[in-house]
């Protein structure tokens, strides 16, 4: 637990991702999205809900160390523009974001901010999208091939990776239609249809996944959820 703690939040001790980490992705999601909804829910009690919102983003930000934006821009600027495999590759690996990568980033931010700041602050609907796309995150490696030779996420590979950690979507499921009723379960149902999407597109551009590829994924998962429930 402490390996998924360290590579998907702050708060854990940095490590080297390993695929006895992927069992635990779900429960260091359901963690993380009951903190930002706790700090969702406090500080509406005190500021307006698009300060109250404002603040939960940039908490999960800061609690995820950034990882899922960086990835978001690192893998749109790879995916977005026609180019060759090799190329896209490349410029995934470059650490300086592109326009492609900063529009998305953007928008992402403005969704999740716009969204949670038009419902009432509901810490259990985040507990169940965070461990729902963070479940997902940690079935793609035994899904689809690595698309490097090496690079952060191929220490997923180091053992055998298992479809296990999909157990975790019917409990955050069931914490998200707790949360908004039948609307939270259309929010996990989009959250894994965008989430597939964004492995789709990699699969097809790429040859499978990368590090950057699921950050992205998780990131706009859970962001087309968030602008569902808040339908």
């Amino acid at each position: 637990m402490l390996a998924a703690l360290g590579f998907l939040t702050t708060l854990g001790p940095a490590s080297r991702p390993s695929h006895r980490a992927l069992a635990w992705f779900p429960v260091v999601g359901a963690g993380l999205g009951g903190l930002v909804g706790l700090v969702w829910w406090g500080t509406g009690e005190v500021w307006p809900s698009l300060v109250a919102a404002a603040i939960a983003v940039t908490a999960d930000l800061a609690l995820t160390g950034f990882l899922h934006a960086d990835g978001l821009a690192d893998a749109a600027d790879g995916l977005l523009p026609p180019a060759s495999r090799e190329r896209r590759l490349a410029i995934m690996r470059d650490p300086h974001p592109g326009v492609f990568g900063l529009i998305a980033v953007v928008a992402a931010l403005l969704l999740r901010w716009s969204a949670l700041a038009s419902i009432e602050p509901e810490p259990l609907l985040l507990v169940g999208l965070w461990a729902g796309s963070r479940a997902a995150m940690a079935a793609v490696p035994a899904l689809l091939p690595y698309a490097r030779d090496e690079g952060l996420a191929s220490g997923f590979l180091d053992g055998r990776p298992t479809l296990l950690p999909l157990l975790g979507i019917a409990p955050a499921a069931a914490l998200a239609v707790v949360a908004r009723g039948w609307i939270g379960g259309a929010a996990m149902a989009a959250l894994l249809v965008a989430f597939i999407g964004v492995a789709a597109l990699a699969r097809r551009r790429l040859g499978g996944y990368t590090g950057d590829v699921l950050g992205a994924a998780l990131l706009v998962g859970e962001t087309v959820g968030l602008v569902v429930a808040a339908a």
